[in-house]
C-alpha cells in the first residue's frame, strides 16, 4: 500500500462567509477556487481557497453553519493550520503586512529548524505561515498569479497541521501503525511526524497536553483535516487498512471534486482521505474559478432551492486588476 501523499485540505468553520472571503482574498492573497455548499447541509456555504490552479494540497476550506456558537480551543483538537511561503524573507514581508493590516500575530519564531509566523483571523482561527527555505519533500503549489501578493512572498500551499491531544501514546500509535507516519523530531511536548516524501507539505505536529480542558467545536475551529491519496483504488486500500484496525469509516463518498473517506481517529479528531482528482476546473474555466455558485451534478436539480437558502456573495475577481502590494 502506498503512503499518504501529504496534506490534501483543511476544513474549518467561520462565523461569516463574507468576512472569510475578504480575509483570504485581500489579506492572505489566496484564490477562491470554488464557491459551493456543504453537500450534507445545503443551506451552508462551502468555500475553497487554494493556489492558482486549485491543486490538491493547497486548499483551506470553510463552512458557515447558520447559528453555530463560537468554538473553544483546548485539547483533543486540530488547532492550527499552516500555509507555506517560499522563504524566510517572505516571513519578514508578512510581519510588516500583518502590522499594517492589524492582523494579530506572534512575530517570527523557529521550531524544528523552520521559521514561521503564527497569526489569527477575526474568528480567532489559528494559523501559521511556514518558510520553505530549508524544506525538502512534497512540492508546493503555484501562487495566485493575479492576486495582491507579490509572487516571491505569496502562499503556495498547506504546511503542517497542529493537533493537541490528551492521550499522546495512543495518538502516536495510531499515526505510526495505522497511517504509516514516522516521528522524526520532538521538542518538549511537541512531536513532529511526517509521511511519504515528507517536508512541510506532509507533516503533522502533535502537542501532548493533558492539562487544557477539551476543545469545543464551533466557528473559529477546524472541522477536519484531509490527506492526499492518488485515486479511488488507493482510497479503497486505505479503507481496508483503517477497518483492519477496528476503525469505523464513512465508506466511499463522492464529493464530485474528489473522492473521500472519513474516519474518526481519536476523540474529536476527524481525518479524511481524499483523491487528488478530478479537481476544481471541470465545471468552471480557469479565468473565473469561484465566481459562480458551483453545484455537483447530484445537487444541480436543487439549484433554485439552494439559491434561495444561501445569501448571494459577490466573488467576482476576474474584472479586478489587483496591484501587487509590496508593503
Amino acid at each position: 500500500m502506498n503512503s499518504l501523499k501529504g496534506m490534501h485540505h483543511v476544513t474549518a468553520i467561520t462565523s461569516s462567509a463574507e468576512e472569510n472571503y475578504k480575509f483570504f482574498t485581500y489579506v492572505l492573497g489566496m484564490r477562491l477556487v470554488k464557491k459551493t455548499v456543504n453537500q450534507d447541509d445545503i443551506q451552508t456555504y462551502h468555500l475553497f481557497f487554494a493556489d492558482d490552479k486549485g491543486s490538491a494540497g493547497t486548499d483551506m476550506t470553510f463552512f458557515d453553519f447558520p447559528g453555530i456558537p463560537k468554538g473553544v480551543h483546548g485539547t483533543d483538537e486540530i488547532y492550527k493550520t499552516s500555509f507555506r511561503v517560499p522563504s524566510d524573507e517572505a516571513l519578514e514581508y508578512w510581519v510588516k503586512r500583518f502590522e499594517r493590516l492589524k492582523v494579530e500575530h506572534k512575530g517570527i519564531q523557529e521550531q524544528f529548524g523552520k521559521k514561521s509566523v503564527s497569526f489569527v483571523d477575526f474568528d480567532d482561527q489559528h494559523y501559521q505561515l511556514i518558510s520553505d527555505e530549508h524544506n525538502e519533500g512534497v512540492e508546493s503549489g503555484t501562487p495566485w498569479q493575479n492576486g495582491p501578493i507579490p509572487l516571491e512572498y505569496a502562499i503556495t500551499g498547506l504546511g503542517p497541521i497542529f493537533i493537541r491531544v490528551a492521550n499522546f501514546d495512543y495518538f502516536k500509535q495510531m499515526l505510526e501503525k495505522v497511517l504509516l507516519f514516522e516521528e522524526i523530531a520532538s521538542d518538549g511536548a511537541f512531536h513532529l511526524f511526517e509521511v511519504g516524501e515528507g517536508g512541510n507539505g506532509a507533516q503533522v505536529v502533535v502537542e501532548y497536553n493533558p492539562v487544557l480542558p477539551r476543545a469545543r467545536q464551533g466557528f473559529g475551529t477546524v472541522h477536519h483535516a484531509a490527506f492526499r491519496v492518488e485515486d479511488r483504488a488507493e482510497l479503497d486500500q486505505w479503507m481496508k487498512q483503517v477497518h483492519s484496525f477496528g476503525f469505523q469509516s464513512s465508506g466511499f463518498v463522492d464529493r464530485f471534486f474528489f473522492g473521500s473517506l472519513y474516519v474518526n481517529v481519536a476523540p474529536q479528531i476527524l481525518f479524511e482521505f481524499a483523491t487528488d482528482g478530478p479537481g476544481f476546473m471541470g465545471d468552471e474555466p480557469y479565468e473565473t474559478l469561484g465566481e459562480k455558485l458551483s453545484l455537483p451534478p447530484f445537487l444541480e436539480p436543487k439549484r433554485e432551492q439552494i439559491e434561495e437558502l444561501v445569501r448571494p456573495i459577490d466573488t467576482v475577481r476576474s474584472t479586478i486588476n489587483f496591484e501587487k502590494e509590496y508593503e
